[in-house]
């Protein structure tokens, strides 16, 4: 079933200057980026992005760090892509991802682990239209 879902490169991930290798192994999954920015959020605007997270032990330091320079915001289309994307994103911890995920190779840190995917078909409603209207995504 052809679905859509968030994918973000977290500010770590554009910092290092692994845009293209993360498009990459998204387009060679057979996933379509059909709308693609970046972008600098403040403080409030991840806060509100993450605000299912309020209250918890990481929210402040997650939303510091979301804030803390640019990520690549992109929506992803195929079939299946939420569950795809997030088995090509790989477990938070970077060290308990699987070989061959975006995160095992990529990630430094458990926070600073370079993508972020929505996890449900609901989430992923919320999340795109957080950062996109309808006119900037493009079918695939």
């Amino acid at each position: 079933m052809e679905e859509r879902t968030l994918a973000i490169i977290k500010p770590d991930g554009v910092a290092r200057n692994l845009i293209g290798a993360v498009l990459e192994r998204i387009e060679d999954q057979g996933m379509k980026v059909v709308a693609m920015k970046m972008i600098r959020m403040t403080k409030a605007q991840a806060k509100g992005f993450y605000k299912v997270h309020e209250g918890k032990p990481f929210y402040e330091s997650l939303t510091d760090f979301m804030s803390s320079g640019p990520c690549v915001v992109m929506v992803l289309e195929g079939e299946d892509v939420i569950a795809r994307y997030r088995q090509l994103m790989g477990a938070t911890n970077y060290k308990d991802a699987a070989e061959g995920t975006l995160r095992r190779e990529y990630a430094k840190d458990v926070e600073k682990n370079v993508v972020h995917g929505s996890d449900s078909k609901e989430n992923a409603l919320f999340e795109i239209s957080y950062f996109f209207a309808a006119l900037e995504i493009h079918a695939g």
